[in-house]
């Protein structure tokens, strides 16, 4: 089940590692609420990053390459459900299947929310790079994305001035992800966590970044709690019409600005987490990856992967790996990339926390 903690004190911040996709596969288990509003590593600088981006021209996507390796991704399935039928090519300039991205997921403020803020920023990258090589030793065929995968708006305990239990994080932090993002040529996530908010609130004020070639988005329907439940008491939903409002969104941002294709990342660990699936549209704008985010021994996150990830096909999917939760019941074992690597279809994004 999820992991159960009780709530911080208010004086030491983050002690709860729940609300932050820390999720076990089980459905039945309660997150529990946690704050970022102030810095916890006192190393964490923040840098202005200039948003001003050169257009690129990308070449024609090789369509029999694409179909070869979307193939090669279902990995011999049988049920007839892989690869995904009817889906658009993509625009030129997109990343899946021709790279799997290998992600950092994470909050500068927060140690205990991910890798991506537990480490001192270089032993992180330094940490990413290691895993890059793991993956690209385990499918040479392959070459890897790096990237960081950044909670830009936290599921809170505190119900904040406007009562959406909901911290949006300052773009200058956003602004610090994406330097370091450049010094490992890896591409950016900013992960929303709506609580009691709405996408269609917080996707809009994240615009001037994902204007930028470089920056995808991830969406967390553990935390869009729609009944007005305080986020962790249950696990959220997002259905159907909210993703495809986010897809329309990035749709219109790809066109408008000339981009690549967006990589839309959607975390999922109990089916009710997205309902409707049969309706999610697909565009060639926007790669669409159904991630599984829960946690747990090898066989329970093989359970979760198989009957809430590969029995109801989207487009990509996704697996997270966490460094700590996964190996607290027996076999006390994370999951090599060789093994992940076993998973029908092969996951094309990779997340650690």
């Amino acid at each position: 089940m999820k992991l159960k903690t009780t709530l911080f004190s208010v004086l030491i911040l983050l002690s709860s590692l729940a609300l932050f996709s820390c999720s076990h596969s089980d459905k039945n288990g309660k997150a529990k609420p946690t704050d970022v509003t102030k810095k916890t590593d006192s190393t964490v600088t923040t840098t202005t990053v200039d948003t001003i981006t050169t257009k690129v021209v990308y070449p024609p996507i090789d369509k029999k390459l694409y179909d070869s390796l979307m193939k090669r991704l279902a990995f011999g399935d049988t049920t007839g459900k892989w690869p995904v039928k009817n889906a658009p090519y993509p625009l030129p300039g997109a990343i899946l299947p021709f790279k799997r991205v290998v992600a950092f997921y994470g909050n500068l403020y927060a140690k205990k929310m991910g890798i991506l803020g537990e480490l001192p920023p270089n032993e992180m990258l330094a940490k990413l790079k290691g895993e890059v090589r793991n993956w690209q030793k385990a499918d040479p065929k392959t070459p890897v994305q790096p990237a960081l995968h950044y909670i830009a708006v936290v599921a809170s305990g505190d119900k904040g001035k406007d009562g959406k239990y909901r911290n949006r994080m300052p773009f200058k932090q956003i602004d610090s992800v994406l330097k370091l993002a450049k010094k490992a040529n890896a591409i950016v996530f900013l992960d929303v966590q709506v609580a009691l908010s709405n996408i269609h609130t917080e996707l809009p004020l994240l615009e001037k970044y994902l204007a930028m070639p470089q920056v995808h988005f991830g969406m967390d329907p553990e935390f869009s709690m729609k009944d007005g439940s305080k986020p962790g008491k249950k696990i959220g939903t997002y259905d159907a019409d909210d993703v495809n409002y986010v897809s329309n969104y990035l749709t219109n941002l790809v066109r408008k600005y000339n981009l690549p294709p967006k990589i839309l990342i959607v975390h999922r660990f109990t089916k009710k987490m997205l309902t409707n699936y049969k309706n999610i549209k697909l565009h060639p704008e926007i790669q669409m990856v159904i991630d599984m985010d829960g946690w747990g021994e090898p066989d329970l996150k093989e359970g979760t992967y198989r009957y809430f990830v590969r029995e109801e096909p989207v487009q990509f999917t996704g697996f997270k790996l966490f460094y700590k939760n996964d190996i607290k019941k027996a076999p006390h074992h994370m999951l090599t990339p060789e093994e992940v690597l076993k998973k029908r279809p092969n996951p094309i994004y990779i997340q650690y926390q």
